[in-house]
């Protein structure tokens, strides 16, 4: 497992600190094991598009998978203190962290599959302190793979069919940054990385070319690529802008003209600067003169999905994209914004109680129950995504009501096909679920996608996916912000 293979240390502890105060807190009060629910969700998708890519679910599992208090977490545990100087943790919580073992029930959506703000990628039911100790390594763990996950794809959905080659491990966030976002970008529709060690272990398939250093390290451009060619004779792409571009794409030229005589394939050359819609359409009259009409044009300098549709719309002559930077950082929205939110709480008298998180923002009041996602779909694609409470009986007719604004609703005729996309992942922690190669992810992905009306998918105001709540859920809900508002009322003014 990749995650165990990077880190031969516990990750235990890799979590904030309050999830370990409340936790001591649920022991002390004999609250541990209570039943309880949370959901892992997000509020609005990113880069102010009309989808979301699920990612990250694997390492998830892993993660999980592994959860183990070690002698070391449990000693650095017990060196912290309060602010009287005394042990904020007492040894009998040690004690119950050291033979902890993770045995919540979690169904998730899986990766590849498009998703909608309020949807939960993760639900995780459970004793209640287990529950709360993942709150924070599965939120860091599928808040960033789903981001990178879907700037992939709406990158990949710009090039419109040509490769995308991610190139920005130099740029990424750190080691961690780095492997996991390479990991996401591939999910999300990169055909291919640069980072060797992804490559190692994932499975991802690593391609390249050189650098401006390797041109400048020779007397001269021309003797840079002939050295280049001969050392790769079938796996060269001439990077062709150190000096002068056109100049630069004749050289390439003339030596692999001169290369062709022992055998060479002439693969591409490498545009990493300047006019790229000009370069591109003059490096391509150039090669289909000298006969390489099957010489690829690589684009890369600071690319992303925007320029590529602008560079595409203007005719440029580029077959493959590498894109760096604005892919691996997700650039332009640092952050997916996904929550963890508990949601209900069994009594003791094995009755449900069902929380919400207030909140004057519409879109910060969280959905009580114990939700499912249920996705209506006919033979032209998706239709709509309704979120409903397992544990109610579902009326005959199906009315989904929007989370922000009740006024939208969407009838879905009785009889209409429908699939439900939690799907059990671990029962009382083992795990049932069997994890998908990445290339199964990756055709899950494009068959998602390719389920999507088309309007959803522009890059610019693209079309808003029904997806809200089940109308007596969303009633429920209304009727419980109510009851919850008059107590707070109550308890302000005294009475």
């Amino acid at each position: 497992m990749s995650l165990k293979k990077i880190y031969e240390t516990s990750l235990a502890l890799l979590t904030d600190l309050y999830q370990l105060t409340m936790a001591y807190g649920y022991w002390k009060h004999g609250m541990a094991e209570r039943e309880a629910v949370f959901h892992l969700y997000f509020r609005k998708n990113p880069f102010q598009g009309g989808y979301t890519i699920a990612a990250g679910l694997e390492h998830a599992v892993e993660y999980l998978q592994q959860l183990r208090f070690q002698d070391e977490d449990l000693a650095y545990l017990g060196s912290l203190k309060g602010s009287q100087q005394t042990p904020l943790f007492e040894q009998g919580f040690l004690d119950y962290l050291r033979d902890l073992r993770f045995t919540c029930d979690v169904e998730a959506i899986p990766e590849g599959s498009v998703v909608f703000p309020g949807e939960p990628l993760i639900r995780v039911r459970g004793p209640l302190l287990q529950a709360q100790l993942v709150e924070t390594p599965l939120l860091t763990i599928v808040n960033f793979q789903t981001l990178i996950a879907t700037k992939a794809a709406r990158i990949k959905e710009a090039a419109k069919g040509d490769q995308v080659i991610e190139f920005g491990m130099r740029r990424a966030q750190g080691i961690d940054g780095a492997l996991a976002a390479t990991r996401a970008a591939y999910v999300g529709g990169a055909d291919a990385t640069s980072n060797l060690l992804a490559g190692e272990l994932y499975g991802i398939p690593v391609k390249g070319t050189h650098a401006h250093s390797w041109v400048q390290a020779f007397e001269s451009e021309s003797a840079s690529f002939e050295a280049y060619g001969q050392a790769f004779p079938h796996d060269s792409v001439f990077l062709v802008d150190t000096y002068n571009t056109v100049e630069g794409v004749k050289n390439a030229i003339d030596v692999a003209q001169k290369l062709q005589l022992s055998g060479f394939t002439f693969n591409g050359i490498r545009l990493d600067s300047g006019d790229l819609t000009y370069l591109s359409k003059e490096a391509r009259r150039l090669l289909d003169e000298a006969g390489f009409q099957e010489t690829s044009i690589v684009a890369s300098n600071d690319l992303n999905e925007h320029i590529i549709t602008s560079l595409k719309q203007e005719g440029a002559k580029i077959t493959v994209w590498g894109v760096g930077t604005q892919m691996v950082t997700a650039y332009d929205q640092p952050a997916l914004g996904g929550v963890y939110k508990l949601a209900a709480l069994r009594q003791e008298d094995d009755s449900w109680s069902y929380n919400i998180k207030l909140s004057e923002q519409l879109a910060k009041t969280s959905n009580p129950g114990i939700q499912q996602v249920r996705r209506f779909y006919d033979k032209n694609g998706y239709i709509a995504d309704m979120i409903f409470n397992e544990a109610e009986p579902l009326p005959e007719q199906t009315t989904i009501v929007s989370p922000l604004d009740s006024t939208l609703r969407k009838a879905i005729p009785a009889g209409t096909a429908y699939q439900d996309l939690l799907v059990a992942i671990f029962v009382k922690g083992e795990l049932v679920y069997k994890l998908p190669d990445m290339e199964a992810i990756r055709t899950h992905r494009t068959e998602e996608l390719g389920k999507l009306h088309e309007s959803i998918k522009r890059l610019l105001n693209p079309h808003s996916y029904p997806a809200g709540l089940e109308a007596s859920f969303h009633q429920f809900k209304t009727e419980l912000i109510l009851e919850l508002r008059e107590k707070g009322e109550a308890a302000v003014t005294g009475q």
